[in-house]
């Protein structure tokens, strides 16, 4: 038994409070019983993904298949005695139930009776493998209501127990005859999956490109245990919805770029009729050519009607985002971001465009709205779009409810099990230590910064917080965005004007802070997680945001194993640059691994043909000895409450305190 905490590191008063759920000496001993054990528990399964881009079909399937995990373990039970292809069918089963039962049905169309004796059976043992590692109590906190005594009598199965087999085997029968197979089969898959991962880490940019992000959102509020670390993705429309005009500006165009509409209007029910209606007033004539969205070639969704309408849209908020950036850098000179006014260095008469001292041609010069007196004064029509356009945001009930979830269960940064998680960078100087960082006349780094920026973040959302510090705190979410110095951007400029209208490489070129350059420094990376608490050899940083190029040979394992940079492009603007889909990186008992994703098809694919996510593990770093639960976070804070409890039987067998008898 470890030493009680006596000598008064507990005190009386909090042994008192105690007392009152542990009345007892045998009611605090049974505690500390139950306690000890759950610590030689193996930890539980975290998985971290990152950069998910609003794809929602993507990243439901990986929550289903737990990153290929559940097929792993049914490869174990039955690879020696089931086919591949049945093997396939189970996994599809679990993953997506309810459609996997509806194809059976049509393909059976008889008697489902043996379907369902089989099938049951495995998928009992396919779930006592996934909740071995957990005790009882929290196996029963997962299981449904209506089946959970059912559940948690089959779990406790065993071919050796030759006096319970009838019982088990009357069980099955019982679900079968009584009509509730199908319910049954839907409830266990799910405890199957929810099993399959204890905790969820998501490293920023759950929104933008893709069209679903809305409903990982709608996901997340049902999900049982994860975390948010904010992405600058994230960010924006975080942004967007405090009512900052730069950042609803920005998280439309990019809408457009992309052409997705399926989040704003099906998601947050913003209204587009009014951009769409000045789009083809003032831009119906124009080819808009660089602003013609970017889709798969295989698109079928959009024609070309209505691919020209997105870019006659796209160009009339994208010349309303450079106007109304312009007004936040002149309010905040402190930002030092000058250089992204562009507007007024158009020469229409000479056809060019100056920036950062160098002279360019300009292939678009149809800008009716930007006068030459005042290229950055809205028009009236403007103005009033702007306005429309932010009245919808501000309204949005679904929007407000998807922050709220950003908040509660978001931060700038993590730290979990000796491991620091955030989405991008903590600046640094070029010699590897903390770059000092200016907020309202104030010096932060490292840990501070975040700190700072998280508390910022959330003011923009305070009504309580004071006037001037919240309307700071609303503008500061486009710094956010794109400043040089933000921890969740770290690059010189954000180059869009160049990346529509010029061909460049020089001038579109984004330098990247000194923290990407030097995080594949080992001494480095121990500096910065240092600076977060963080001692000892087993102490990583996880990042996302800057894509892995997979098929350039690049590896996402970083800094003699110290860095795992996890995005891998879920978004399919990115496969190309990535060569894959994605990464989730898994932490079990026995280590890290890193699971690579092929590109997903959809999920009736997978219903139809039993397809899955294609994905190849690499081993990252492996235990001698397995993780126990008393190796984590949540160890320690168990092993305070037993050393308290300890005090506490302690003050019971002294006399110190009263048994509650």
């Amino acid at each position: 038994m470890n030493q009680p905490c006596l000598q008064g590191t507990c005190n009386k008063r909090l042994l008192e409070v105690l007392s009152q759920n542990f009345g007892t000496v045998t009611a605090a001993a049974a505690e500390i019983i139950n306690l000890e054990a759950i610590l030689n528990l193996p930890k539980g399964t975290e998985h971290f993904v990152a950069d998910i881009h609003g794809e929602h079909e993507a990243f439901s399937h990986i929550l289903r298949n737990a990153s290929g995990n559940i097929k792993r373990k049914v490869q174990e039970l039955f690879g020696n005695t089931m086919r591949d292809d049945d093997i396939r069918q189970l996994c599809t089963l679990i993953y997506y139930p309810e459609r996997k039962l509806e194809r059976i049905k049509e393909e059976e169309e008889g008697d489902m009776t043996d379907f369902y004796h089989i099938t049951l059976h495995r998928l009992v043992k396919v779930l006592q493998r996934v909740s071995s590692k957990y005790t009882r109590s929290k196996v029963r906190k997962n299981l449904p209501k209506q089946y959970a005594y059912i559940i948690e009598e089959l779990l406790h199965e065993s071919p050796a127990d030759i006096n319970k087999q009838k019982y088990y085997n009357r069980i099955i029968e019982t679900i079968i005859t009584t009509g509730e197979a199908d319910a049954f089969i839907k409830a266990i898959c799910n405890v199957i999956q929810r099993l399959s991962i204890d905790r969820l880490h998501i490293l920023g940019d759950i929104y933008d490109r893709g069209p679903g992000a809305h409903i990982i959102m709608d996901n997340l509020s049902r999900y049982r245990s994860y975390d948010i670390q904010w992405g600058n993705h994230d960010a924006l429309w975080m942004g967007a919805a405090a009512g900052n005009v730069c950042c609803i500006a920005n998280v439309l165009r990019i809408s457009l770029r992309y052409a997705n509409m399926a989040t704003l209007e099906d998601g947050y029910g913003i209204n587009l009729v009014p951009l769409a209606s000045f789009a083809m007033d003032v831009y119906g004539d124009d080819p808009c050519e660089v602003f013609m969205p970017k889709v798969p070639a295989d698109d079928t969704e959009h024609n070309e009607k209505s691919r020209r309408l997105i870019a006659h849209m796209h160009k009339a908020i994208s010349v309303i985002q450079w106007k109304l950036e312009h007004a936040l850098i002149a309010q905040h000179p402190e930002w030092h971001m000058e250089a992204r006014d562009i507007l007024h260095t158009i020469d229409r008469e000479k056809g060019t465009v100056e920036i950062e001292g160098r002279t360019f041609e300009m292939p678009d010069l149809n800008f009716p709205t930007v006068s030459k007196e005042n290229p950055y004064e809205l028009t009236e029509e403007e103005r009033e779009l702007v306005e429309k356009l932010s009245h919808s945001f501000m309204i949005s009930d679904k929007l407000r409810q998807h922050m709220d979830i950003m908040f509660s269960h978001g931060s700038m940064y993590t730290v979990t099990n000796s491991n620091l998680l955030f989405h991008a960078s903590v600046p640094l100087n070029e010699d590897g230590s903390l770059k000092e960082v200016e907020i309202r006349g104030r010096k932060y780094k490292g840990k501070a910064l975040l700190d700072a920026v998280d508390y910022l973040m959330r003011s923009a959302f305070n009504p309580d917080a004071d006037a001037d510090d919240r309307k700071f705190a609303i503008d500061y979410y486009w710094y956010l965005w794109c400043g040089a110095d933000s921890p969740l951007f770290d690059k010189g400029k954000m180059a869009t004007f160049e990346r529509y209208f010029l061909d460049d490489k020089d001038i579109r070129h984004e330098e990247k802070g000194f923290y990407y350059k030097l995080r594949t420094s080992a001494d480095v990376c121990r500096s910065v997680l240092a600076a977060f608490g963080i001692e000892g050899e087993h102490g990583h940083i996880i990042n996302g945001h800057v894509p892995v190029k997979a098929s350039k040979g690049e590896t996402p394992v970083k800094a003699d194993g110290l860095m795992m940079v996890i995005d891998g492009g879920f978004s399919k603007a990115y496969h190309n640059t990535t060569g894959i889909a994605g990464y989730t990186l898994i932490y079990h008992s026995r280590g890290f691994q890193m699971v690579q994703h092929e590109p997903f098809t959809s999920a009736e694919d997978a219903v139809l043909r039993g397809t899955d996510i294609v994905s190849t593990t690499q081993i990252v770093e492996l235990n001698s000895d397995p993780v126990r639960v008393r190796d984590t976070d949540i160890g320690r804070e168990l092993q305070q409450q037993i050393n308290e409890l300890e005090e506490l039987l302690h003050a019971y067998r002294t006399g110190a305190i009263k048994e509650r008898k």
